[in-house]
């Protein structure tokens, strides 16, 4: 994985310096509320419903061991015991007293971590594929672009006040795990007719009050040019992106009013300044550079999955979490594993210290000191021998870590929500809770297959319920928690926004209506469908008619 430099880390450790004096000012009453609150937003600080929250950015999702273990420690000396992976891999921190976060920064620091962007109207925490490098379906790596796009966003002078947040991800496989397609930018490695490695580039996607799914402006970019023309992007957007509106301010906006070839148009004229500027540009030396900081792994060659593979026909408990858990490596004799944090009595994405400094040991005994978090709150760990899989599933029962649900109805996408923030109209946890409680039976849950099922407690759409198969968004009606129900969403290469399905439900309705909207996909369900195939096929009638007339 990258490791900091002279330079990153010594912008990292002024930065924490930097805050820290800024911390005192405001404790001291030398800085106002309104003077404070930019810096601490610049810092990854927020306000919440109970106590400061802090975002910490796990850079394209990937952490080491070491990283891990100081998260560990920080979870346990300045929070609760625990952290809250986000489906833009980030950790957060709901309990942080404010005269310690500088202590924090400071500890993150030590381990080239830090909070820098993931607030504000930036550009925000870069995110790829959580299986980037290992992916059987990959055209290629991402993670060195996604690296040399970080190093470029990171306290860019000139975009560090944009209209609205920025959020950029990239791909590198043919199957899109990224949500590309609902990013500001979207990046998807791609090849062209000769082979040559490029970049296809999207803008305008975004989820929150109003969704988009993003739109093609240039189907190949040398990546030579990939800075640039970023920078192309990012300036027509701080040019023309609304101020007086924070609600239409994203650059989703912005390509809708113009239309995409109207915008197209604009970055590529503005391109023409940037192009052959060299501070931008990637010269062949410089990916190459980059990518020695991704090297292959040592693969061991003499893995035997002989005894491995007997246990999947044996032992119903290895094979279910075999099939669920893990999936294919791009290397012969290994795995990647899903690390499960969506075990039932525990709120979706949330993971203790104790949790986390054991994984941290696993990760060095089983896949090179490295741990990913995927858009889905869960973990990765890439590169397991088939040969060590039955003692890590062990290792990671006894954590709470091996629920076999990865790509189930009961491996939802959850936000916080009311429990703890202070934008949120309803709770998620408890309701995520009640549906784990409604849908335990692990049979079941694989008759249904794939299913995404996605909550946010506010329209900010934290938990991405717009594009779930199956999205839950809560909403406040005179002081009452209720729910609307969206169905057909997708994240991935066939990426759609969800639609309604009629008037919002009473939070005691919630399961209800799950189950006779799954009751509805059973009776209709032609062979091995999913829901979304079933539902993209049927249309949203039959599901509003089961709802709404079960609730008569």
């Amino acid at each position: 994985m990258y490791r900091y430099d002279h330079y990153d880390q010594t912008l990292v450790d002024e930065r924490v310096a930097q805050f820290r004096d800024q911390t005192r000012r405001y404790l001291a009453g030398e800085l106002s509320e309104d003077e404070f609150r930019p810096l601490r937003l610049m810092n990854g600080l927020y306000i919440q419903r109970h106590a400061p929250m802090l975002r910490i950015a796990i850079p394209y999702g990937l952490l080491s061991s070491a990283q891990l273990r100081t998260l560990a420690s920080i979870a346990r000396r300045y929070d609760r015991g625990y952290g809250h992976m986000t489906t833009r891999q980030n950790i957060q921190f709901n309990w942080p007293a404010l005269e310690q976060v500088p202590d924090i920064l400071a500890d993150l620091a030590g381990v080239e971590m830090h909070a820098m962007q993931t607030s504000g109207n930036c550009i925000r925490n870069i995110t790829a594929d959580h299986l980037a490098g290992v992916a059987s379906d990959e055209v290629a790596d991402p993670r060195p672009y996604c690296e040399l796009i970080r190093q470029w966003a990171t306290l860019h002078p000139e975009f560090a006040y944009l209209p609205r947040k920025f959020k950029i991800a990239v791909s590198g496989s043919r199957k899109d795990r990224a949500a590309t397609q609902v990013h500001d930018i979207g990046i998807q490695l791609v090849r062209n007719a000769d082979g040559e490695l490029g970049a296809e580039i999207l803008v305008g996607g975004g989820l929150g009050r109003t969704p988009i799914i993003g739109e093609v402006i240039r189907s190949f970019l040398p990546l030579r040019h990939l800075l640039s023309y970023l920078e192309a992007i990012l300036r027509v957007y701080n040019l023309l992106g609304r101020r007086d509106n924070k609600y239409k301010a994203r650059i989703k906006i912005l390509v809708r009013a113009m239309g995409a070839e109207a915008f197209r148009e604009r970055v590529e004229k503005e391109w023409e300044h940037l192009r052959d500027q060299p501070d931008l540009t990637l010269e062949p030396e410089d990916i190459a550079l980059m990518k020695k900081h991704f090297p292959q792994p040592d693969y061991r060659t003499d893995v035997d999955s002989a005894p491995m593979l007997d246990l999947v026909e044996q032992d119903d408990t290895f094979r279910r979490w075999y099939k669920r858990n893990t999936v294919e490596h791009r290397t012969a004799g290994y795995r990647a594993v899903f690390v499960s944090l969506k075990k039932p009595g525990v709120a979706p994405g949330d993971i203790t210290d104790v949790q986390m400094e054991a994984l941290a040991d696993l990760a060095e005994r089983y896949s090179f000191g490295e741990i990913r978090v995927t858009h889905t709150q869960n973990l990765v760990l890439a590169d397991v021998a088939v040969d060590q899989l039955p003692a890590l599933r062990r290792d990671l029962d006894e954590l709470g870590l091996a629920t076999p649900t990865i790509g189930t109805l009961a491996d939802m996408i959850c936000c916080p929500g009311l429990d703890f923030c202070s934008l949120a109209n309803a709770g998620s946890i408890d309701v995520a809770a009640d549906i784990h409680r409604r849908f335990d039976d692990l049979d079941y849950l694989y008759d249904l297959g794939e299913l995404r099922l996605n909550m946010s407690g506010c329209m900010n759409a934290c938990g991405h319920h717009n594009v779930a198969h199956i999205g839950i968004l809560g909403v406040d009606k005179k002081g009452q928690e209720f729910y609307q129900i969206t169905l057909g969403g997708s994240s991935t290469n066939d990426a759609a926004v969800g639609d309604r399905l009629g008037p919002a439900v009473a939070k005691d309705r919630v399961a209800d209506t799950l189950e006779a909207l799954l009751r509805t996909f059973a009776d209709h369900r032609e062979g091995e469908e999913t829901f979304l195939e079933t539902y993209r096929r049927l249309g949203i009638e039959p599901f509003k008619e089961q709802v709404y007339a079960s609730a008569d």
